[in-house]
């Protein structure tokens, strides 16, 4: 009779496992994000309170861990051809990318990235590329990074302005349309992506970047009533000096951070 019991009880507890693993599961694949890491400066002598800016030493030791422990590396452009084909992505997915164009970017990420053969896109600021400062990238380092096949490139306006405070729409337009065809002028190839200045954006700008014929767009942090599958608003996580911490990076690098980010803004 014990023994009975103690078989029930055993079965029981086995089906109850079951049960929370398979809900467990079911939590993961629903909640699943592919985590998009927008980066800016990587740089020798960064100031650890600039949160826009890496040392090479710790974007390498980033590109590593995901060449190690063999993460998904893949193209904007990629991710959202899987958006729209509804197929399933796998885990361990991950996209990075670049906002503002800095020269850094070709001196010490480029290198880096071709070390690991890891894809990426750079969103330029149409207007400051080759600018007399030289902090940004030149045509020539443009060009270059793109031949490479590693190496994508966006629109981040002409001028990286708070688009939503323009009033002029003409002007708007302006920063939307004119970036796209400079750019292509001087790489000869389509350009698809577009990124929100500061991920600033209203119905009106997102419209117009989808009438100017991009095929996505990214934002940062547009929150939790906006789709995670909408190409044109496309969440991403900023990575910043405190993710030297590799538990940190792997945080980030799990799929569920922005999930998380957003049930805590709640």
């Amino acid at each position: 009779m014990f023994k009975m019991k103690l078989k029930r009880i055993i079965r029981g507890f086995a089906i109850i496992v079951l049960l929370l693993a398979v809900s467990f599961a079911f939590f993961l694949q629903n909640n699943y994000i592919v985590p998009i890491l927008m980066y800016h400066s990587v740089r020798p002598n960064s100031n650890a309170q600039d949160k826009l800016c890496l040392s090479p030493d710790t974007f390498d030791r980033q590109m590593r861990f995901l060449k190690q422990y063999h993460y998904n590396v893949i193209s904007l452009e990629e991710l959202g051809d899987l958006i729209r084909s509804g197929e399933k992505i796998p885990f361990k997915t991950v996209v990075l990318t670049f906002d503002d164009g800095y020269k850094d970017n070709y001196l010490y990420a480029f290198p880096v990235l071709k070390k690991y053969q890891l894809p990426a896109t750079i969103f330029v600021i149409v207007n400051e590329v080759g600018r007399q400062y030289d902090d940004r990238l030149s045509w020539e380092e443009i060009g270059l990074m793109q031949k490479s096949g590693l190496i994508t490139f966006g629109s981040h306006t002409v001028n990286h302005p708070w688009l939503p405070e323009l009033k002029d729409e003409g002007i708007l337009a302006n920063e939307i349309f004119a970036s796209k065809r400079i750019l292509e002028n001087n790489q000869r190839i389509p350009v698809n992506c577009f990124s929100y200045p500061g991920g600033r954006f209203n119905e009106k700008i997102k419209s117009l970047v989808q009438k100017a014929g991009y095929k996505l767009a990214v934002a940062t942090s547009p929150g939790a009533k906006y789709s995670r599958d909408d190409l044109f608003l496309l969440k991403r996580i900023r990575v910043s000096p405190r993710d030297a911490n590799l538990f940190t990076f792997f945080v980030k690098c799990s799929g569920y951070y922005g999930f998380a980010k957003e049930k805590a803004v709640k």
